[in-house]
């Protein structure tokens, strides 16, 4: 009988705070801060080397956002660990999404990818 195969998973979550400072209400830019917290859900260490966001604002503006670590790092997680960074963009509407996906490999070399699900950037003068 073989042994159960070891599972590389990545868990995120993500909080987003608007930044009235670096933004131009009405017309435009609106900035955010987004926190993402990444946990090695899986039963074995690996390495988040490169994310895609895909930007999109209420026009219909997309913005695919690639590259190469998080911040400036490429963190290994062990089975259990969490890493947390924290990061801006700036859409042109009041409100916009957005969605992403890490491009992880495990400590043995098999590629998987993480995906964090959509978010919205709201504008808070836009809530009732």
């Amino acid at each position: 009988m073989n042994p159960p195969k070891a599972k590389a998973q990545f868990q995120c979550s993500v909080r987003v705070q608007y930044l009235p400072e670096q933004s131009r209400p009405p017309e435009g830019p609106y900035a955010f801060a987004y926190t993402v917290s990444i946990r090695n859900s899986g039963d074995i260490t690996a390495q988040l080397v490169a994310r895609h966001w895909v930007v999109t604002d209420d026009d219909g503006t997309v913005d695919n956002v690639r590259g190469l670590a998080v911040v400036g790092h490429q963190p290994v997680l062990k089975p259990g660990e969490e890493f947390e960074y924290t990061s801006w963009t700036r859409i042109a509407t009041a409100h916009g999404s957005m969605a992403g996906t890490f491009f992880c490999m495990t400590e043995d070399a098999h590629p998987f990818e993480a995906a964090v699900a959509p978010f919205e950037l709201v504008f808070p003068g836009l809530l009732h």
